[in-house]
């Protein structure tokens, strides 16, 4: 099986240490390319060099909803000098969180549109967050969507009537290893099934929402344990895990508009 990881974080400084053995964990697992995702201007930088340092290791640039308190013009015009590098393609993760709101909403929703503008102006699907928005992101998603316009709701966990409309929209739906976790990835697992497959993409939020059984003798997810979203996905969807493989794997590259390996 040939596997992407389509969101991981290996900016982060967790992997300083032993960012090549996690690398090389991941090749042996048959997780062939990730997608390093930018959360704020410098994991966007990071997320670039390593991407140009790495075979089959590509970035997104963006700035994540709960740091947009500090963004600004000069950043987002340096983020869209970055997004001129080959490596990148989507920008992202944006969007809304009013769990934490580590932002306030006005700064939230003014970046969020701005940095819309930014991918249009790039040509780069969007890589979406989102929690607890009450609807708002959806509201946002739709002033702005045209149907060539590509994207993916990252770590999807919202309810039936919004899967729905995001499926409806064309988005793809990432599925991260909640879908593992007995109580907490209940619904993810019954809503599963009817995401179209040609619209279903696998990530691992590394380092973060470390899938069932890794969970339990590790906190830090890694990209290797992707294969364990598939294999899940796989029985609840009651489809081989290579048939499924195959075409998430060309889900992944038709999203990020990657036609061969580097």
């Amino acid at each position: 099986m040939k596997l992407f990881d389509s969101h991981c974080h290996l900016n982060d400084t967790v992997y300083d240490e032993d960012i090549d053995e996690v690398i090389k964990r991941s090749h042996d697992a048959g997780v062939v390319s990730c997608m390093v995702v930018g959360t704020d201007k410098a994991a966007s930088i990071k997320a670039v060099a390593l991407a140009k340092s790495t075979n089959n290791i590509y970035a997104s640039v963006g700035i994540h909803p709960h740091e947009t308190k500090n963004c600004s013009e000069t950043i987002l015009n340096l983020l869209i000098n970055l997004a001129g590098n080959s490596e990148v393609r989507a920008w992202g993760e944006i969007g809304l969180d009013f769990n934490r709101m580590h932002s306030p909403q006005d700064d939230q929703e003014k970046w969020f549109i701005r940095q819309l503008e930014s991918a249009d102006k790039c040509n780069l699907p969007v890589i979406f967050h989102e929690r607890d928005s009450r609807g708002r992101l959806l509201e946002i998603v739709k002033s702005w969507h045209e149907k060539e316009k590509k994207g993916v709701i990252h770590c999807f966990s919202g309810n039936r009537p919004e899967l729905m409309e995001y499926i409806n929209l064309g988005l793809y739906i990432g599925i991260t290893g909640i879908l593992t976790l007995k109580q907490r990835g209940a619904d993810l697992r019954r809503l599963a099934c009817l995401i179209p497959l040609e619209q279903i993409v696998i990530e691992t939020d590394a380092p973060y929402l470390t899938p069932a059984p890794e969970k339990n003798r590790t906190r830090r997810n890694e990209p290797a344990f992707v294969k364990r979203v598939l294999l899940r996905l796989a029985e609840v969807r009651n489809e081989e895990p290579e048939y499924l493989a195959s075409a998430i794997w060309k889900n992944t590259c038709r999203l990020f508009d990657i036609r061969a390996t580097k």
